[in-house]
């Protein structure tokens, strides 16, 4: 049996979250939603477009997988946007699905690509917030983390680059809606984030350890759904350099 890597699971499950007809767009580290878009055009939503938001790229080639959407070959694509049109896209609400990544992401969905420690005392640097802001536009949002720990699943983040579920707040978007781990799939329970699934050789309790808050648990956790042996041979004909394959 081929061996299944936890990026290709992990795109697997967020492939699985986009729907034919829909709009997608990412930011730049974006090897496995790239993947998982692309994979879900080949699948089950062949009308999906993608927009790789660091080069403006609508829905890109990908010979090979690149690591980043601001890889130029991703210009290889149906079309390019200037990033005035970019943005001008994701400040409006007709993004239907936003991929999106933090330093830190707590309990709410709220997403920090500032920096880790107070207001004049970062104790390490983020690539700033870019477009996450306007995740509160979009209909909805998924987080993918490259790792799951409880120095990145914090209770409150320290900034807030790309708001969740805020109290007092009511964003056009329909906010978060999906987290996708290393070791388990999350959703929204009352705007808290709750346990799906967890991946194969992942225990609840291994989730639990590594989570900074007290996540929701339902009495029944069922085992993330491998992908199948079409799914995975059609990633690795999208990625055959394992660019996202290999990237935990």
């Amino acid at each position: 049996m081929v061996e299944v890597k936890t990026a290709e699971l992990m795109a697997s499950v967020l492939s699985k979250h986009l729907c034919d007809g829909e709009v997608a767009i990412m930011g730049a580290f974006s090897g496995i939603p790239m993947l998982a878009s692309r994979l879900a055009q080949m699948t089950h939503a062949p009308n999906l477009s993608y927009i790789t938001g660091g080069s403006g790229a609508v829905n890109p080639l990908l010979e090979p997988l690149p690591a980043s959407s601001c890889d130029d070959r991703l210009l290889k694509a149906e079309c390019v946007l200037p990033l005035s049109d970019v943005i001008d896209f994701e400040a409006r609400t007709e993004i239907d699905i936003f991929f999106a990544g933090g330093l830190q992401i707590d309990e709410r969905g709220n997403c920090n690509l500032i920096g880790i420690g107070r207001p004049g005392e970062i104790k390490f640097r983020g690539p700033g917030s870019v477009g996450l802001p306007f995740l509160s536009r979009s209909r909805r949002f998924a987080v993918y983390a490259m790792n799951h720990t409880a120095r990145t699943f914090v209770e409150k983040v320290d900034f807030v680059s790309g708001p969740g579920f805020v109290d007092g707040k009511d964003f056009p978007g329909g906010g978060p809606s999906l987290v996708v781990t290393p070791l388990c799939v999350m959703d929204f329970d009352e705007e808290r984030m709750r346990l799906k699934s967890v991946h194969p050789g992942v225990s609840v309790d291994d989730v639990v350890q590594n989570t900074g808050f007290e996540l929701r648990i339902p009495d029944d956790v069922p085992q993330t759904g491998l992908p199948t042996e079409e799914e995975l041979e059609l990633m690795r004909e999208i990625d055959p350099l394992g660019v996202a394959r290999n990237s935990l």
